[in-house]
């Protein structure tokens, strides 16, 4: 059975399938201090992933109990990362669910009908990269904000200068004049959250949350 995350310790990621995708995956997740076990079928891209994760293994990922043998099914997090091979995707994803008993599988799909086959099976969570992409790429294009992240078609999460209104005023100012939340302050390359008290000046560049037309407001104003 997958392990009980013990307070403190380190999460337990598997990767299956270590293509563009998976690749930055895998190697994010080590960056952030988790440990990562990355599976591929090729040995070339093991070869290409083993000094960037704790472990990386080259075995036909289909194989039950190969899976078991190697440890996956103490896994915290499986992510099953190959998509464009739609049938090995499904048969993985349905073999940790059902089989391994995997806590929570996340899975990539490269389809409308390949995301509700997954979820079908039991994917605790199906990601689409690619039009995750696009949308994103699309809303940098058009929206007259620029939003770090859109959390439904009308709400999102943006970069913003300090409105002139609000200049020398606490940053509750602005969800009271814009009904926006400031959540946020940009630091250099880092975010620091900010309390409703806190002063913001001309200079800042504030992390705020509210729909989109509202969000539009404050760069108008």
């Amino acid at each position: 059975m997958a392990s009980c995350n013990p307070k403190g310790s380190k999460m337990k990621f598997c990767i299956i399938g270590v293509g563009r995708f998976g690749f930055q995956v895998a190697t994010t997740l080590a960056d952030n201090g988790m440990e990562v076990l990355a599976v591929d079928s090729s040995e070339s891209i093991i070869a290409s992933i083993r000094d960037k994760v704790t472990q990386a293994i080259c075995m036909r990922v289909t194989d039950e109990d190969a899976l078991r043998s190697i440890g996956v099914d103490e896994m915290d997090v499986v992510i099953v990362a190959m998509g464009e091979n739609f049938a090995q995707s499904i048969l993985v994803t349905a073999l940790l669910k059902q089989n391994l008993k995997i806590p929570r599988v996340i899975a990539r799909s490269v389809s409308q009908i390949h995301r509700d086959i997954l979820r079908l099976i039991g994917a605790d969570q199906v990601v689409l990269p690619e039009q995750e992409m696009g949308i994103r790429l699309a809303d940098t294009l058009s929206l007259p904000f620029n939003a770090l992240m859109r959390l439904t078609p009308s709400f999102a999460i943006s970069y913003i200068k300090t409105p002139k209104k609000c200049i020398g005023k606490n940053s509750s100012a602005i969800q009271e004049l814009f009904n926006v939340a400031c959540i946020g302050k940009k630091i250099g390359d880092d975010i620091i959250p900010v309390s409703p008290e806190e002063l913001i000046s001309e200079e800042d560049t504030l992390v705020c949350a509210g729909k989109n037309a509202d969000i539009s407001r404050i760069n108008k104003a």
